[in-house]
């Protein structure tokens, strides 16, 4: 049985003043332009914060990765904090070791992500 991937999607939307970027399918480098373009969007208007909800992912790699790092720069330097939901417990251990968990929240899922302040 091989395992079917699908193609890197990124949509935008809102509730309560934060920005949810919904991703979905394989987070490699051909992802690079719909992530930076979700991210865009997702700074256009003001928001309180970025979620990146991973629950549709299917795989990242180490420039999926990377990928997230160019993201998590651009908030850091605009001071709009930046969470995740989502993320399987295997990806949530490779947040740990990068430490990428160490600046931004880590929620299992986008309910406890929004209710967190």
């Amino acid at each position: 049985m091989t395992t079917q991937f699908r193609e890197f999607q990124a949509h935008v939307r809102r509730q309560n003043g934060t920005a949810i970027v919904d991703l979905s399918g394989v987070l490699d480098s051909q992802a690079e332009a719909a992530l930076e373009a979700a991210y865009a969007e997702a700074t256009a208007t003001p928001a309180e914060r970025i979620l990146l909800n991973f629950a549709e992912v299917d795989y990242i790699n180490s420039t999926g990765i990377a990928l997230i790092v160019v993201i998590l720069a651009k908030a850091r330097r605009t001071h709009l904090p930046l969470i995740t939901a989502g993320l399987s417990a295997h990806y949530q251990e490779i947040f740990r070791i990068t430490r990428l968990s160490d600046f931004m929240g880590i929620y299992p899922d986008e309910s406890t992500a929004l209710a967190a302040t």
